[in-house]
């Protein structure tokens, strides 16, 4: 039976494979079926599945769905990856990425966003996520090292844990910026020379707060 945002859900997909280039089929069939609408407040619901970020509690967005897209493309997981989440704010993206991959470490820093988080996880039978509220810019090191590292909100520089906390061949996907109102999306991949970034044009984060990111 089909629900009320199968169409609407749909036309996501549609624009994400033919507006924005989304190559990753795995990503799209995801997103196909896990309901955004149910990560929003009762009155954006009908929302949920416009091209656009969304007001969540404590000051903080749920990601366009484009976006969402790119940074889980970008870091290229496969079914035994091991990555790590910073800002999981409704628990929408740590949800993409719990089906792609083996197992997801998310950091919130907000309790209330941590705590309705936790009860859609439970909820949905999601069970290969650890959630914790607390600072993400110090990344989690007791899980470390991570096959890919994900960070949904916007830093003036790369924090020093996550790149010390990322695997060889492993992706941080960030976004960077020396103001808190735009960034650059940024890739960096550890290779045995080093650091590899790149860069995958302009974008619009809530600020990372924390000792390594906006005070």
């Amino acid at each position: 039976m089909l629900d009320e945002y199968e169409i609407p859900r749909q036309r996501m997909i549609q624009r994400l494979r033919e507006h924005y280039k989304i190559k990753d089929e795995q990503v799209l069939s995801v997103m196909n079926a896990i309901p955004r609408h149910l990560f929003l407040p009762t009155a954006l619901k009908s929302q949920a599945y416009a091209d656009n970020a969304l007001p969540i509690a404590g000051n903080q967005t749920i990601s366009q769905p484009y976006i969402v897209a790119k940074m889980t493309e970008l870091l290229e997981l496969s079914h035994g990856s091991r990555i790590l989440e910073i800002g999981a704010g409704s628990g929408y993206q740590t949800a993409i990425l719990s089906q792609i991959a083996r197992s997801v470490y998310a950091i919130e820093r907000v309790p209330q966003l941590a705590a309705e988080a936790q009860e859609r996880f439970q909820k949905f039978g999601i069970h290969n996520v650890v959630l914790r509220c607390g600072d993400g810019t110090l990344g989690w090191n007791i899980y470390a090292p991570f096959d890919g590292i994900l960070v949904a909100a916007g830093g003036p520089i790369i924090p020093e844990p996550l790149l010390a906390q990322l695997k060889l061949y492993g992706k941080l996907v960030i976004p960077i910026g020396q103001d808190t109102q735009s960034q650059r999306l940024i890739r960096v991949t550890r290779t045995e020379k080093g650091f590899m970034t790149e860069d995958f044009g302009g974008c619009a984060f809530v600020p990372l707060i924390g000792e390594h990111g906006w005070k």
